[in-house]
């Protein structure tokens, strides 16, 4: 009796292990958890006056405004050129091992390839322009594909498709927001329908969703054109809702882009075009009741962080204008807002935050406080062509960095 309760705990011991190694193999769309904050120590707290030293760059890589995913050093990217998506292989110094083509662009503002690709237990997942779910091995094999706004009876949206696909326990998650359906579940392995989300609303965004966990269930939130909403990633079937749209004083554009922020039964909400920013509560069997919200809090397309109890992120004032801000996750007050060139994405890393400014490639490295903008260094790409719109990556030391079809590396590593 002893040796099979020994054998049944230590088969237990290696089924859990081997779930929380696939589950930690998850790669992609703004690093862990999806929260812009990457995993790392012992990076350059102030940088040379010309920047960082250049490890290698590239201009292979496809026009895009993707970020790149690595993985055991193999650095993984999407690009289009011809009409044609495509997803890229590069070694650690820059050759291309492989690309695959896996779809074709977007047929309408801006074609670039936008999805950063997903990578799960040896396979890479990716959406085309036109929703064209894709599997691809880390090999380079495209094992299945399947057009999903096709499938669900979808319209692509104005801006073009900019989800990343989430995986979740085998499962990959896309949000079509067609007639036939609002979120699907396809089988990671062989592309089969697992689940499918009743319509919510027609009319998908451009936000690439989130995994939490509360109250047990595993969740994926995500938007709809009105709603922020919670998902049961089991069985797609929706938990709860919040109506987004009323925390506007009036009617503002619908353009949901940045993924939400998640800690301690709280989501954050921050997007652009006028629109207002939102701390909402998860309730258990329930729907979320709003905290605060803040107008202040309206971010482009270049995300948001959370570090400490303070939310960093920038403003939209205008499609060509927009302001750095640090705002209170407590409470919602803003802490500063500030001019810095203009609007972009930002990361961090190892207790420093890194902004990315879209118009002219200014990237800057930021002390974090609550108190001011505190740029300790800065320097600019000027290779590249087009908005500076990707959101740089961190990996082994690494800062990646896009525009358009160029990509450079630099090493951040303190002691190189």
């Amino acid at each position: 009796m002893k040796k099979s309760f020994k054998l049944i705990f230590i088969i237990t011991i290696c089924f859990l292990a081997n779930y929380y190694v696939s589950e930690a193999q998850q790669a992609g769309w703004r690093g862990p958890g999806r929260s812009g904050v990457y995993n790392e120590t012992g990076l350059l707290k102030s940088w040379p006056a010309e920047g960082p030293s250049l490890l290698w760059e590239s201009t292979e890589v496809g026009v895009g405004y993707s970020s790149v995913t690595v993985v055991d050093d193999i650095i993984y990217i999407t690009g289009s050129r011809d009409g044609t998506d495509y997803l890229s292989a590069l070694t650690s110094d820059g050759r291309k091992k492989w690309e695959v083509a896996y779809g074709k662009i977007g047929t309408k503002n801006y074609q670039e390839s936008r999805c950063t690709p997903t990578y799960s237990n040896g396979k890479l997942y990716v959406i085309s322009g036109r929703g064209d779910l894709a599997c691809i091995s880390k090999e380079g094999k495209l094992l299945w594909t399947v057009n999903h706004y096709q499938k669900y009876d979808a319209t692509e949206q104005r801006f073009g498709i900019a989800e990343s696909p989430l995986v979740v326990d085998n499962k990959v998650i896309a949000t079509p927001a067609g007639n036939k359906a609002f979120m699907a579940a396809f089988n990671a392995d062989n592309g089969s329908v697992i689940w499918e989300t009743p319509v919510a609303e027609t009319g998908a965004m451009y936000a690439s969703p989130l995994l939490i966990e509360f109250n047990g269930v595993k969740t994926i939130v995500t938007y709809s054109q009105k709603y922020i909403l919670g998902i049961n990633a089991s069985d797609g079937k929706v938990i709860w809702k919040f109506d987004y749209e009323a925390v506007n004083d009036e009617h503002r554009g619908r353009n949901h882009i940045n993924t939400p922020l998640y800690r301690d039964g709280a989501i954050v909400a921050g997007n652009g075009y006028g629109q207002t920013g939102a701390k909402i509560k998860l309730n258990a069997g329930g729907n979320p009741s709003l905290v605060w919200k803040n107008p202040l809090l309206n971010p482009h397309v270049g995300g948001m962080i959370l570090l400490g109890n303070y939310v960093y992120s920038s403003t939209h004032d205008n499609n060509n204008m927009g302001r750095w801000t640090c705002t209170d996750w407590n409470t919602g007050e803003t802490k500063w807002i500030t001019q810095w060139k203009n609007k972009g994405s930002i990361i961090a890393a190892d207790g420093m935050i890194y902004i990315y400014e879209e118009k002219d490639g200014n990237v800057a490295l930021i002390r974090p406080d609550p108190a001011k903008l505190d740029v300790v260094s800065s320097f600019r790409i000027t290779k590249g062509e087009g908005p500076h719109w990707a959101h740089m990556v961190i990996d082994k030391g690494r800062l990646f960095v896009r525009h358009g079809n160029y990509l450079a590396v630099f090493s951040i590593k303190a002691g190189k």
